[in-house]
C-alpha cells in the first residue's frame, strides 16, 4: 500500500512509497483504512525532532475512516464502521479514566508509540504517536478507534481527531471561559482558530488573535476574533480592549517560552493563562516568586483539550451539525496523499489553516 514516510528526523521531505507493508490486526486491535487526514504542526514538529519519536516514521495523528478488520476479542467496533482516529485513547479503567480526564491516561498510548506497524524493505517503520495516518490503512488498538455517525464526512471527522478537539476544548473545559469575557490567542493556526471558535462559543465579548502572519488575521476575523494584529502590536490591543488591565484569558497555541511569557504579560491580575502549544523538551519559562504571589494568575496547562475524546468528538459533532462550529470553512487545502510535500509547505508558510489530504 501507499504511505508517506520519514525516514531520518531532520529531513523536510517525505517519501510517498507503494510498497509499504502492514501487519495484520492482533488481539485487541483494528485496522482502519484511512480516508482523510489533517496536516497538524505536531507532524512537522516530529519530522524535525521538536516532539520524540522514533525513525524511519509515517507521520500523521489526525485521522477519520472505516474498520476494515479486527483482531480476537474485539467487540466495541466492527467491519464498516466510521471511525475518527483518536491519537491518545483512554483505557476506561485508571484514576484519571475514572475521574473524568480520560485527555490524561496514557496507559494505552505509550506502548502503542513502540509498536511499529508498518514494515518497508524489510525494516520496521513506526507511526507517529502510534498511529500513522499519512498511509492508506493503519493499525492501532481497538480504543483509537471512536465510532461516528456515517453521515459525518471524514474530513469533518479529521479534524475533530486533534486540532478541533485540542483548541475548542482548551477553552471549554481547560480554561472555562466566561461569557462576557476578553479573550486574547496567540497563534492563529488550525488549533489557534480552533481556540477561537471555542471563545466565540462560549460566549466571549472580546476576541483578539495574534499572529505575525498578517494572511491569517483575516481568517481569524472570519471565524470569531473581534480584532487580529501583530505580535508587537498586542501591548496596543490589550490598552485598547480592556484599558490595559489585561485579558482574562490568553491562550498561547505555538509552544514557545517567550510566547508564555507575552501571554502572561497580556493577562490581567486574577486572570488565566492556557498553554495549548507543544514546545521543546528544553525551551525553559521562568516567572519570579513574586510575579506569582502577587499577579494571582492562573497557568494551566492543557493536553488534548482537557476532556475525554470519547465524548468530546460527540458534542463537537452536535455543535458542528448545529452550526455553531464551522468545520469545512477551516480546510483551505484539499490535496492527494502524493502532495503531501505540498501540504507541508503550506503548513511551514502559514498558508492554509488547515490541509485535508484524500488518502
Amino acid at each position: 500500500m501507499r504511505a508517506a514516510v520519514l525516514f531520518e528526523i531532520g529531513s523536510e521531505t517525505l517519501q510517498v512509497r507503494d510498497d509499504v507493508t502492514l501487519a495484520e490486526p492482533g488481539a485487541g486491535e483494528v485496522r482502519i483504512r484511512i480516508h482523510a487526514t489533517g496536516v497538524c504542526h505536531s507532524d512537522l514538529s516530529a519530522m524535525t525532532g521538536v516532539l520524540p519519536q522514533p525513525a524511519p516514521f509515517v507521520p500523521g495523528h489526525e485521522g477519520a475512516g472505516e474498520v476494515v478488520a479486527v483482531g480476537e476479542g474485539v467487540d466495541k467496533v466492527a467491519v464498516g464502521d466510521h471511525v475518527i482516529v483518536c491519537w491518545n485513547p483512554p483505557c476506561g479503567e485508571c484514576s484519571f479514566c475514572r475521574g473524568g480526564q480520560g485527555n490524561l491516561c496514557v496507559n494505552i498510548f505509550f506502548g502503542m508509540t513502540m509498536n511499529p506497524h508498518f514494515r518497508v524493505d524489510g525494516a520496521d517503520v513506526y507511526g507517529f504517536a502510534g498511529n500513522g495516518t499519512f498511509a492508506e490503512e493503519m493499525v492501532v488498538p481497538w480504543q483509537c478507534a471512536v465510532k461516528i455517525p456515517d453521515d459525518v464526512p471524514y474530513e469533518i471527522g479529521a479534524l475533530i481527531g486533534c486540532g478541533v478537539t485540542t483548541g475548542v476544548g482548551a477553552v471549554i473545559n481547560t480554561a472555562e471561559v466566561k461569557p462576557g469575557s476578553s479573550v486574547a490567542v496567540i497563534g492563529a493556526g488550525g488549533v489557534g482558530i480552533s481556540v477561537i471558535q471555542g471563545a466565540r462559543i462560549a460566549g466571549a465579548a472580546e476576541i483578539v488573535a495574534i499572529d505575525p502572519v498578517e494572511g491569517k488575521h483575516e481568517a481569524a476575523l472570519r471565524f470569531g476574533a473581534t480584532k487580529a494584529v501583530k505580535p508587537e502590536d498586542a501591548d496596543a490591543a490589550k490598552a485598547e480592549v480592556t484599558g490595559r488591565a489585561g485579558f482574562d484569558y490568553v491562550f498561547e497555541v505555538v509552544g514557545r517560552s517567550a510566547l508564555v511569557k507575552q501571554a502572561y504579560a497580556l493577562t490581567r491580575r486574577g486572570g488565566t493563562v492556557t498553554v495549548v502549544g507543544a514546545g521543546k523538551n528544553d525551551d525553559n519559562v521562568d516567572f519570579n516568586m513574586f510575579q506569582l504571589f502577587f499577579d494571582n494568575k492562573k497557568i494551566l496547562g492543557s493536553y488534548y483539550g482537557g476532556a475525554d475524546p470519547r465524548q468530546e468528538y460527540g458534542r463537537l459533532i452536535a455543535l458542528w451539525r448545529a452550526g455553531r462550529l464551522d468545520l469545512e470553512g477551516m480546510i483551505s487545502a484539499r490535496l492527494k496523499l502524493d502532495d503531501i510535500n505540498q501540504a507541508l509547505e503550506l503548513l511551514r508558510t502559514g498558508a492554509a489553516i488547515r490541509t485535508i489530504i484524500e488518502v
